[in-house]
């Protein structure tokens, strides 16, 4: 028996899983003063209803929010920047490129360590790793005794060129480490061993900001764990779709920056078909993933914190492997306001779950998607979480009324309904805009959704879409927790050692890829993984471009077939070739697995027999300009092949699907429900 947990912004979401299938879901209020509180709550309450032994359970798999929240928030530990001479700004300065070029009133985050924290430490060394001028050992000893003395708690060491020649950089952390014992150091050579500057000391900085925090967090995991009678240690999502020991989160906490949404894109790629957009849709926010080939697709390059939430440059950068998602502030918590301009929007903030929609009576006072969404009919009041959670309708009507029908001069449920299209507008946008972007067309896309909100939705996402259908998996509304227990254990690793394709050294890049290999092979064998797989990756670029592509290599790559594999890749991203100019490589990555669990994401207990139509009750649908009778369903009683004829709803415990007039709905062999719209 294995237990998926993710955290959300809303709520926390369990799923259990055996060998042969989905034994029981879970769903309850996040506690945002204590994460670990709703985690421990949510298994026992799992554990009992499911009647399942804390003793069977062989694995916990955990995806978290916390550090996300920890940078937005500013609640890390207060660090200070050791960087090179002449080289402490680095984290104000940014990079030449503006976000909006004309706004003179442009606004970035601040940097995580203030200036007064941030220190230029005698040493230099160039490019190609010789030592230009020897680290001052003395001032090095000299601050970090003075740190320690006020109170800084921990350091980031970001030296130019550490990724050439780490030596400074860790003679620094032997000095520290006897002159400033109770410090945390993190040294960019460790935590993101590659070119750019910036980036670099913005993910270093990151990562030690919030290590205290991840690691206290996850030792309370561990121990409320063992008070429940699970014994293993639970495993991390790290944010690249991979999972890791608490020991290496905790050290290198910046790669579960996104562990939640990862959930998400893993559980549509195992359920779904090679070629998909997967679509979660919580109750805070959004998230579009492209899965090309049955995987998602990951990035080195991710924001945090952005002032303008679809814009690049906006926040604060980390360069770690991430999900390659779009995440956008719309969640079933989302909150409607009447603009400046006197127009509806929607977002980016959220009630989140305190004090959450109006309709769940827990002291929220503001409208919300939620709030929309039961006014339309879409949600029972007497069936959220199973009837779990009774959701007060006329409250809901009272707030849409007085905070946006009243002052636009329309109906309650004219109110309702432009919320709701708005959301699904802005999540299409955004979903065009992402597949567009790395070479795919959306119209021709299946949108698996999944998620509390995300089936009320998907209909009208794929229909602005132009999608051929939608799909919404067996136990959605926790798809994602799902998603965590299909990972392997695996890990990242990078080397910067840039130079043109016909240059390189090839025994050279064969001895870096042999160093990474084995990094992986003994991390992974301290979690008792001792088949290990490897993936090399090049990233590569036109010589003269600013940014590179990542580019699979194989065995005998050298030069002709890796040339000629940037050149498919990148004719398969841009749709042309690239200039008459040389190649380059900046990075050499290798992912390091272990193997995959043999997971089969479907419900064990079907309901059989018994009717499924559960009755009717009006619903909004602005085709009939006002409430139709609409059918109920009880999406367990479905049996494969029955269809259902729009208008619908099915509903489930954690979610409900909404099938619009015009559109049909078949359950298929897997518990699937496929929407065509």
């Amino acid at each position: 028996m294995r237990i998926g947990v993710d955290i959300g912004g809303t709520f926390t979401d369990l799923c259990a899983v055996d060998d042969a299938g989905i034994v029981a879901v879970g769903k309850v209020l996040t506690t945002h003063d204590g994460p670990a509180r709703a985690v421990e709550d949510g298994l026992a309450a799992l554990l009992a209803d499911a009647g399942i032994a804390a003793t069977g359970v062989t694995q916990v798999v955990h995806g978290t929010t916390l550090v996300t929240n920890a940078l937005i928030e500013r609640t890390g530990s207060r660090t200070a920047l050791l960087a090179t001479a002449g080289f402490r700004d680095v984290l104000e300065m940014r990079r030449e490129h503006r976000y909006e070029l004309y706004d003179l009133h442009l606004e970035l985050p601040a940097p995580l360590v203030p200036r007064h924290l941030r220190f230029d430490v005698p040493e230099r060394i160039f490019a190609d790793g010789a030592v230009r001028t020897a680290l001052d050992e003395t001032y090095v000893v000299r601050l970090g005794r003075e740190l320690a003395d006020r109170g800084i708690e921990a350091v980031a060491v970001c030296f130019l060129h550490a990724f050439t020649n780490p030596a400074h950089e860790r003679r620094v952390a032997e000095i520290l480490a006897e002159v400033a014992p109770g410090l945390r150091v993190a040294l960019s050579s460790d935590v993101v061993p590659e070119i750019r500057e910036f980036e670099r000391a913005s993910t270093t900085v990151a990562n030690v900001y919030v290590q205290d925090l991840t690691e206290r967090y996850l030792r309370d995991l561990e121990r409320r764990l063992r008070r429940l009678g699970i014994a293993g240690a639970p495993h991390i999502m790290l944010s690249n779709g991979g999972l890791a020991t608490v020991g290496t989160a905790a050290r290198h906490p910046i790669r579960i920056l996104e562990s939640g949404p990862a959930g998400g894109a893993l559980a549509a790629a195992a359920v779904g078909p090679p070629d998909l957009l997967a679509f979660d849709m919580g109750g805070t926010t959004a998230k579009l993933c492209l899965i090309a080939g049955g995987a998602p697709l990951v990035t080195h390059q991710f924001e945090v914190d952005r002032k303008y939430r679809l814009l690049p440059g906006s926040g604060l950068p980390v360069q770690v492997p991430v999900t390659d998602m779009i995440e956008i502030g719309v969640g079933g918590g989302s909150i409607a306001r009447i603009d400046a301009l006197g127009l509806l929007t929607v977002g980016p903030d959220s009630a989140g779950s305190e004090p959450g929609p109006v309709c769940y009576g827990r002291g929220g006072t503001a409208p919300t998607v939620t709030d929309a969404d039961l006014v339309l009919g879409y949600l029972d009041p007497g069936y959220f979480l199973g009837g779990g959670m009774p959701l007060d309708a006329e409250a809901a009507r009272a707030v849409l009324r007085r905070a946006i029908a009243d002052p636009l001069g329309v109906s309650v449920e004219e109110a309702a309904w432009g919320i709701h299209t708005s959301v699904n507008e802005d999540m299409a946008n955004a979903a065009r805009v992402h597949a567009v972007e790395r070479g795919h067309d959306p119209a021709k896309l299946p949108m698996y959704t999944f998620g509390g909100a995300g089936p009320v939705h998907g209909a009208g996402v794929a229909r602005a879409l132009g999608a051929p259908s939608v799909v919404a998996p067996p136990a959605a509304g926790v798809l994602s927790a799902a998603g965590f227990l299909t990972a392997p254990l695996a890990f990242d690793f990078v080397r910067s050692a840039r130079a043109a394709v016909h240059e390189l050294a090839w025994d050279q890049v064969d001895a870096l890829f042999a160093e990474m290999e084995a990094e992986g092979e003994a991390l992974l064998a301290k979690s008792g993984v001792a088949d290990v797989t490897h993936r090399r990756i090049a990233e590569m670029r036109y010589a003269g471009q600013g940014y590179e592509i990542r580019v699979p290599v194989h065995g005998g790559s050298w030069p002709e077939t890796l040339i000629e594999e940037f050149t498919r890749t990148y004719r398969a991203l841009y749709r042309r070739s690239g200039p008459e100019v040389g190649v380059e490589v900046l990075n050499w990555r290798v992912v390091s697995s272990g193997p995959a669990p043999d997971v089969t994401l479907r419900l064990k207990a079907q309901a059989t027999g018994g009717e499924a139509r559960k009755g009717t009750r009006p619903a909004y649908f602005p085709a009939a300009g006002r409430f139709v009778d609409t059918a109920i369903f009880d999406r367990y009683r479905l049996r494969p092949g029955t269809r259902i004829d729009g208008p619908a709803i099915v509903e489930e415990r954690e979610s409900t699907v909404v099938v619009p007039p015009g559109a049909h709905c078949v359950a298929r062999e897997d518990a699937a429900l496929e929407v065509t719209v």
